[in-house]
């Protein structure tokens, strides 16, 4: 049977913080002015889409190093960070500094499989390594040591001058309880869970099965549960949902029109698995925040989680955040029983 609405708990957004190539840095002006937007607004969190090689956020832990100097009280994250392009013990001494330098906010969101496009990039990314490269989750597991403070050498001590460390310094304790695992799949739900890792899921899950008929809510729903049913915490580990959500209440009637028209160019992709992958997507929701309301709480994986993490839309104005971040926290949070934080 399906469980009872939860009062939201968190409330954050997430942003792919798009850039002009003639001119990236005010579109990430623009990224950080929504995350301090975002912190007067009283949002838990704010996250940061990874993208590589395009018009997006290329280093979202640099972005959030400068998001931590400009903020004091907002949660910082990754949804996600595809390892395939990471070394872990380099990426666990930047998220560890980043974390020692906002105070504990840090939240990083990881994922693994080969980067996209491998065959195209393999020669600048691993000129001499690509065929040897493990992009499996053993990648994530050597992230997890390093952060939680396992050994990362064999040497520890003084030589010389100079004094050297066994594990990844600077050490942030509180780090390896807030990084995720975003998956849309059972078995990465499962793994996600038995490593004590928190999991993001978003608005894209894996269709599995050989048949239909395929419900994206009812996946999404049997992904958190496995997960939680395979973490040490049980019913209490953090799962955070990151739908697509796009409050109208204080929007232009323009505004409403290009809301409306982004959501109904994509809902063709909604209706059966797509691809190789066969990926199911979620529908984008438009409307009032009443409206929006009551259709996250017909969604049988929304009354699962007390956490979520709500997608902007890719090629909005700046303006338009400001309106549609502005109605989740005054509008739409409230509604589904969220107040903000202070």
């Amino acid at each position: 049977m399906p469980s009872s609405p939860r009062p939201l708990r968190k409330l954050g957004f997430l942003t792919i913080g798009l850039f002009d190539e003639a001119d990236p840095r005010r579109g990430h002006e623009s990224t950080l002015e929504i995350i301090e937007l975002g912190e007067r607004l009283g949002f838990d969190s704010a996250w940061l889409r990874h993208r590589h090689l395009q018009y997006g956020i290329s280093s979202p832990v640099a972005v959030m190093a400068a998001a931590s100097q400009r903020t004091s009280r907002i949660e910082l994250g990754t949804a996600v960070i595809p390892l395939g392009w990471e070394n872990p013990l380099r990426l666990a001494e930047d998220l560890a500094t980043v974390d020692i330098l906002s105070g504990g906010r840090i939240n990083p969101g990881v994922s693994v499989g080969p980067p996209m496009h491998f065959d195209e990039v393999k020669g600048a990314l691993y000129p001499d390594t690509a065929d040897a490269e493990d992009f499996s989750y053993e990648r994530v597991r050597r992230l997890l040591d390093f952060v939680r403070g396992k050994p990362a050498s064999d040497f520890s001590g003084v030589q010389g001058f100079e004094v050297f460390s066994d594990r990844v310094q600077p050490h942030s304790p509180g780090l390896g309880r807030r990084l995720w695992y975003g998956g849309g799949s059972l078995s990465s739900a499962r793994w996600a869970g038995e490593h004590g890792m928190n999991f993001l899921t978003s608005s894209v899950v894996k269709a599995e099965g050989a048949e239909g008929p395929y419900d994206f809510a009812q996946s999404q729903l049997a992904h958190i549960r496995a997960f939680r049913a395979a973490h040490p915490d049980g019913a209490d580990a953090r799962v955070s949902q990151g739908l697509v959500v796009i409050p109208t209440d204080s929007a232009s009637p323009e505004q409403r029109a290009k809301y409306e028209e982004y959501a109904a160019k994509r809902t063709p992709r909604t209706t059966s698995p797509q691809g190789p992958a066969r990926l199911m997507f979620a529908p984008d929701i438009v409307g009032t925040s009443q409206e929006i309301a009551e259709r996250l709480h017909a969604h049988a994986a929304f009354r699962e989680v007390d956490e979520v993490a709500f997608a902007l839309p890719f090629t909005f104005e700046h303006e338009d955040y400001v309106q549609i971040l502005t109605d989740m926290a005054t509008k739409l949070g409230p509604t589904l029983g969220w107040r903000p934080g202070a």
